[in-house]
């Protein structure tokens, strides 16, 4: 994988031509591999009528083979047969900030211990470095006259902060960081909130415990997501949560918000970051216990008030709780893409859905 250089703004320009937008992968090649055929590719990314396809961001963790996927991925964007935005998944690489999922990327690997993840590959440390320089260049949202794409919220202040940004993403996250920590620090929010979190220390690292709603960490969480752009654009927007959850190995005191029910821009919008469970039973197998938000809308139903939004997020992530119940080659959780312009939704079993 090369170093591609992106300009300046991290807001680029979407690509010509009919485009595949294929949602969150996570690490499962192999469903990537069979949307992508069903799709119509062939191994080399390359399509029959010229259609070109667009990822959403988060092309890692948890899954079995995260180094493959980015390979691919960054192979088609050097040939620009495709194109990538930077998901939250990203980001936390690119920060170097250790997470639940993400160990298959460190040399000391921290998901191991527990003995989380252990059939995740992980990468020689070629890869490794190759992975790191491609996910720098990558924009934040992409957009042409009738479409845009980005991996968590189409928030349009957000959007422009990052459309003007000049220096690095990581530098634009790192200065909104500091400001707004500057601002908890004045508040003295950051030593309330520490002292919730030290109240609860020992229930909080278990999901089984009864914990309630630490409402200063809440607010805390609320504040520095709302304060940083890149944040807002790649995990959405939140705001404190009825009752505290367990997700990603911590409890969680804020729920997201669904933005796109406020969505009133004419322009169309694809997204993904939002698991949308393919059944109420799947959802109550493998939930983390946050709401879902798509409650009531059916998988190729578009969103919104206008009905231009749609999250192409199908929780393919969740295919290794899937496996460690047995599931061998059948998965109840999938892969999805939309086919624009014709607006329709293919998933990594062959299942083709009009969008409506």
């Amino acid at each position: 994988m090369t170093r591609i250089e992106t300009p300046h703004g991290h807001i680029a320009a979407l690509l010509p031509g009919p485009v595949d937008v294929i949602g969150d992968i996570h690490g499962e090649i192999d469903a990537l591999r069979s949307l992508v055929g069903y799709l119509g590719y062939d191994g080399a990314g390359i399509h029959p009528q010229g259609r070109r396809l667009v990822f959403v961001g988060d092309l890692c963790d948890r899954g079995p083979d995260s180094p493959s996927v980015f390979e691919f991925v960054a192979g088609l964007v050097e040939r620009e047969l495709a194109q990538c935005i930077l998901g939250n998944h990203e980001l936390n690489l690119l920060r170097e900030a250790a997470k639940d999922g993400n160990g298959w990327y460190f040399p000391d690997d921290h998901d191991a211990a527990p003995g989380h993840f252990a059939d995740s590959r992980r990468p020689a440390p070629a890869d490794r470095s190759a992975i790191a320089s491609f996910i720098a260049t990558l924009p934040l949202a992409l957009e042409r006259e009738d479409l845009r794409i980005v991996h968590a919220a189409w928030d349009a202040p957000s959007i422009a902060a990052c459309r003007h940004a000049r220096t690095s993403v990581l530098d634009v996250y790192c200065q909104h960081e500091k400001l707004t920590k500057a601002r908890v620090l004045d508040s003295g929010l950051d030593k309330r909130a520490a002292s919730e979190k030290a109240d609860f220390a020992d229930r909080l690292k278990d999901s089984r415990a009864e914990v309630p709603l630490l409402s200063s960490v809440a607010t805390l969480d609320e504040l520095l997501q709302a304060g940083n752009p890149v944040r807002l654009v790649t995990s959405g927007i939140e705001c404190a949560a009825a009752r505290l959850f367990f997700a990603s190995a911590q409890g969680r005191n804020t729920d997201r918000v669904p933005w796109w029910e406020t969505y009133d821009d004419p322009v169309p919008v694809l997204f993904g970051h939002y698991w949308r469970w393919p059944s109420s039973d799947a959802r109550s197998k493998y939930s983390r216990g946050e709401p879902d938000l798509f409650s009531g809308s059916m998988p190729n139903q578009m969103l919104g008030v206008r009905r231009n939004a749609f999250c192409v997020d199908f929780a393919v992530g969740v295919r290794h709780k899937e496996r460690s119940r047995g599931a061998n080659g059948s998965f109840e959780c999938r892969l999805g893409a939309v086919r624009w312009p014709e607006r329709r939704l293919m998933f990594d079993d062959g299942q083709d859905l009009a969008l409506f």
